[in-house]
């Protein structure tokens, strides 16, 4: 999606729960040369991170400001957060042919899952609620352009907050984009 497009918050997020998800299927089916695997993996790393980065600094912060048990929903969600980036640093550098790649990525895959359906069973719903349709634009156009400077690779010991996560992802952003390029990721 562009930012030229009026996204609110859930359709973005929901778009990006869907994308990695049909990534999860193809690495389910195991076909494909191990190299295949490792650019799905780096692929959806990739695109975790930089989801995630979004979350962190837009949709839990407005869950804190429009939820009753806002901080609650946002500290559970950074925890889940913070364990799926420790695995994606760990699959970083493990072989596709080690079993213990396949392992990673099935529990990284079971994570993820879980915090989608905690994300689109409780956190949306309420957010859709207890938010205007102009703030949920907003939302989704934030998050849209934060995922265009995040980071590309987990930084498990990165701020996760604002106001360090606004200031430091993007710098980190563009050194892993300067990283990417350079090794052809």
């Amino acid at each position: 999606m562009t930012t030229t497009q009026q996204s609110d918050l859930i359709e973005v997020i929901t778009a990006d729960h869907r994308a990695v998800e049909s990534v999860f299927r193809e690495l389910e089916s195991h076909e494909g040369s191990p190299d295949h695997r490792r650019q799905l993996v780096d692929h959806v790393i990739t695109e975790l991170v930089r989801h995630s980065v979004a979350e962190e600094q837009w949709m839990y912060p407005a869950a804190r400001e429009h939820l009753d048990n806002g901080d609650e929903i946002a500290d559970h969600e950074i925890e889940e957060h913070a364990g799926a980036e420790r695995l994606m640093k760990d699959l970083e550098d493990v072989e596709p042919t080690d079993p213990q790649f396949d392992a990673l990525v099935g529990q990284l895959m079971d994570d993820i899952r879980h915090h989608v359906e905690d994300e689109e069973n409780d956190l949306l719903p309420k957010l859709r609620n207890a938010c205007s349709d102009e703030q949920l634009r907003e939302l989704g156009q934030r998050v849209l352009e934060a995922k265009r400077t995040a980071p590309t690779r987990p930084h498990p010991s990165a701020p996760d907050t604002p106001p360090a996560n606004r200031i430091m992802d993007p710098g980190a952003g563009l050194i892993d984009r300067l990283r990417d390029a350079l090794t052809s990721r």
